[in-house]
């Protein structure tokens, strides 16, 4: 058995092109285009290159981009300022503040901060809470775009076990809440996990987002078995890959995302669904 490719790069320009179609509709109609502001503080090369790429997905679609460059010595007080005038500003539908931010600011004070319907990224807690409720309103966009590339290729996830490798905020909580909205049956693992090999051995589906290279052996994949790789490690010699043995589980999943061109390109499809969420959103409390 050899897998047949997840092609997020595919999936995400389908969804680019549905953002674009409704943005198009939005100025027959003469209504504002969604607007998305983008903070980068310091200059993290990394960083850097994620908001151009954000900056140049907006410009796709026909959004209103703000892009919005402070130095490290930006301080905290001086964002959280930032963010307030943002907020009230109306043609603003979403803000994101790219992490990770210098050590001298409290990144959760930042998020928490973002108004929750402008929150396109899905952290704050309000979000969260909506997320695991049952209610969502801007979804975590990793998760969201895992889900998206689920459904795009008729994986059916009701009853499944599925094993997410990874507890953080910003993928493997919310992702677990996905599954659950979807009657999946969920096991997260992390550092604390005594057999993550037998977890991984039992999963109809693995999301592995660990942020370490190759760190989940092929030969744990159960014969059959979708595996979403959402790590991306960028190796001694360059090249990139992420969390996820890639050439052994190949051979032994159904469905495999490739690093790079499988969940990446989903976030930031993802981020816009987000943002034009937020105007349409903005629309209905503005009249």
């Amino acid at each position: 058995m050899t897998a047949q490719i997840i092609d997020g790069k595919a999936v995400s320009i389908q969804c680019l092109e549905r953002i674009a179609q409704e943005v198009a509709k939005r100025k027959e109609n003469h209504q504002r285009v969604p607007g998305l502001a983008v903070i980068l503080i310091g200059d993290n090369p990394a960083s850097q290159v994620y908001v151009r790429n954000k900056k140049n997905a907006c410009e796709k679609v026909g959004f209103y981009s703000l892009s919005i460059e402070k130095p490290a010595s930006f301080t905290e007080d001086e964002l959280l300022t930032l963010i307030d005038e943002l907020n009230e500003n109306p043609e603003i539908d979403g803000i994101l503040v790219q992490l990770p931010l210098p050590d001298h600011i409290d990144g959760q004070k930042v998020i928490e901060r973002i108004r929750p319907d402008k929150d396109v990224d899905g952290f704050h807690p309000y979000n969260i809470g909506r997320l695991a409720v049952k209610m969502p309103l801007m979804r975590p966009c990793t998760p969201k775009g895992v889900m998206t590339m689920l459904d795009a290729y008729g994986i059916d996830i009701k009853g499944k076990n599925v094993t997410i490798i990874g507890q953080s905020n910003i993928v493997g909580r919310p992702q677990a809440l996905e599954m659950l909205m979807k009657r999946a049956t969920v096991t997260i693992c992390h550092t604390a996990t005594r057999d993550l090999a037998e977890e991984v051995s039992r999963a109809d589906i693995v999301v592995a987002a660990v942020g370490r290279p190759a760190c989940i052996q092929g030969a744990w994949i159960k014969p059959g078995a979708v595996v979403i790789d959402v790590g991306i490690n960028r190796l001694e010699n360059g090249c990139l890959c992420g969390d996820v043995d890639f050439e052994t589980a190949k051979e032994r999943a159904s469905y495999i995302t490739p690093v790079p061109g499988g969940v990446g390109p989903m976030t930031i499809a993802s981020l816009l669904e987000n943002t034009l969420e937020a105007a349409q959103l903005h629309d209905k409390t503005s009249n």
